[in-house]
């Protein structure tokens, strides 16, 4: 795929800079010609020599510089390549982005180009959480700039949150759909469910579990990377919504079901939310309060079963249908009887002992049972990684499924 392509790298300041240096090793792996262009601040974390000795050819730094435009002018620069990747893209660039500036080598041929830019921010958390931002992204993501990441995790400068930049790997991912054009799920309709579920006692108590939203969030967006027409369904998170994805937010379990019939049909749809399994038979109205007498009794009945309901909707039941399982003990033997009694196609079943620190960590891992109940058995990778490879695999899956209908078809 990506033998032969050409890429202009621009590696803007920010710690993250330092990963541009594996995505170089990987792209020129895969046989793809990759040229650097280093901003002044981007000079201060990684040097030019390392930038070409990786890429085996010059790096561009300067916009006024009498060899460089003898050799391969700016202009020239920001055309001859198939895809333009801005790693690490800071605040800064991005704002000079929207804004048409061109004040240094790396602004002016982002201006001139006539090619497809792949940006992979990086900032602290609340330059990228701040207003002008969000709108310099809005602006230029309307102009058809491609996105990858950024990431939640913990920052250099000691916050936690979104604005780490993408891994190599996922940003590799995102090289390859750009180049591709149209993704292998272009035209197909994704349906996810994410986050835990709130189920009210009272006006100002619920039952709720652990679960941070990242891994289904993270599987929405790969995706929608993919190319797939993406409704992802959320209860409550502290988690950005993925670019690129509708999200429809909701509370209890009965609200995700209804959104969830109303995002079918849908080709394929991985139910990755932490429904919570019980609601009081009766809310109250008011807030409960402590009378002396102890605790109040609160009597329990089920939620609604949001897999086992998408398994049983007939003419709208996904083609592919996936669920989680998550367990403390038996992993597997629980997943398997789970995938049996939920009608699902596949089940994935991850470890969520307290020991793991899966609910609410950055890391998972995960064990695939299919429709014949083959495991196959993943290593622990984050949460990012795992959506990847998941999306990857409905892909396959589905393209696979696609070319044996259209056989079948022929042969009748």
């Amino acid at each position: 795929m990506l033998a032969g392509k050409k890429l202009l790298l621009i590696v803007a300041g920010g710690i993250a800079a330092y990963k541009t240096l594996e995505l170089v090793r990987r792209l020129r792996e895969r046989g793809c010609a990759v040229r650097a262009l280093l901003t002044e601040a981007g000079a201060q974390f990684v040097t030019p020599l390392s930038l070409q000795a990786l890429t085996e050819d010059k790096v561009y730094d300067r916009l006024f510089s009498l060899t460089d435009e003898s050799e391969m002018g700016h202009i020239q620069l920001s055309r001859d390549a198939d895809l333009l990747v801005v790693a690490p893209a800071t605040a800064d660039l991005l704002a000079k982005m929207a804004a048409g500036l061109a004040d240094d080598l790396a602004s002016t041929v982002l201006l001139a180009t006539d090619k497809p830019v792949l940006a992979a921010p990086a900032m602290n958390v609340r330059m990228w959480r701040h207003p002008a931002t969000r709108a310099n992204l809005e602006t230029l993501r309307a102009r058809g700039l491609l996105t990858v990441g950024p990431n939640e995790g913990d920052m250099a400068c000691g916050e936690y949150g979104p604005g780490r930049m993408a891994e190599p790997a996922e940003i590799l991912v995102a090289i390859e759909t750009a180049l591709r054009g149209a993704g292998p799920l272009a035209g197909r309709r994704a349906l996810v469910t994410s986050g835990p579920t709130y189920e009210a006692i009272d006006p100002v108590r619920y039952l709720a579990n652990r679960s941070s939203g990242r891994q289904g969030h993270a599987i929405a967006a790969a995706l929608g990377r993919l190319g797939a027409e993406t409704t992802l369904v959320s209860g409550p998170t502290r988690l950005e919504d993925p670019a690129g994805v509708r999200v429809v937010h909701i509370e209890s379990a009965e609200q995700m079901l209804e959104a969830c019939r109303q995002a079918l049909p849908a080709d394929v749809a991985v139910c990755a939310a932490a429904v919570v399994d019980w609601k009081v038979k009766a809310q109250a109205e008011q807030k409960l309060k402590k009378n002396g007498g102890g605790p109040p009794s609160l009597e329990l009945t089920e939620t609604p079963d949001v897999l086992a309901s998408l398994a049983r909707a007939g003419n709208l039941r996904p083609g592919l249908l996936i669920g989680f399982a998550a367990e403390t003990q038996d992993v597997v033997a629980y997943a398997r009887r789970k995938r049996e009694s939920k009608g699902c196609d596949w089940i994935l079943a991850n470890d969520v002992s307290p020991e793991s620190g899966t609910f609410g960590g950055e890391e998972n891992s995960i064990h695939l049972i299919d429709a014949r109940s083959q495991v196959e058995s993943w290593p622990r990778m984050s949460k990012q990684a795992v959506a990847e490879r998941l999306a990857a695999r409905i892909a396959e899956t589905l393209q696979s499924s696609a070319e044996q209908s259209s056989a079948g078809d022929g042969a009748a």
